[in-house]
């Protein structure tokens, strides 16, 4: 069974940067689609940003757009999330999830329902 665990979130100054990570034991990325979501006090959970294993695509929120970057170690079996440009609007618990069988147009549509294995979660906070 595939077993996610994000680490690398903490406090930081708008306009700061922070890189999650995301490793992964029991099972190879390859074929996974990983994406990682958000959820701050009093909203639902959505989805930041989505990477295919099975053809490398990345797909990201309207509201991440230009500010953050997905990205693979394959070696380590991890997934990154580079955040740049931090917003208060940005705190939040952020989660990775794994869908072992992703469709591509449902990974592009970035629905996040097919995802499961989720990790514990990492807190970003943004705040002078």
């Amino acid at each position: 069974q595939l077993h996610l665990v994000e680490s690398g979130g903490g406090l930081v100054q708008p306009g700061g940067s922070l890189r999650l990570s995301c490793a992964a034991s029991g099972f190879p990325l390859d074929y996974y689609a990983i994406g990682w979501f958000r959820q701050a006090p009093g909203k639902e959970r959505e989805p930041v940003s989505f990477i295919n294993n099975l053809d490398a695509s990345k797909y990201y929120a309207d509201s991440v757009k230009g500010r953050f970057t997905i990205s693979r170690d394959n070696a380590k079996n991890t997934i990154f999330l580079q955040m740049n440009n931090l917003k208060p609007e940005d705190t939040a618990v952020y989660y990775c999830a794994g869908d072992p069988n992703p469709d591509p147009v449902r990974i592009a549509q970035m629905q996040g329902w097919s995802f499961g294995s989720w990790g514990p979660g990492t807190q970003v906070t943004v705040s002078s």
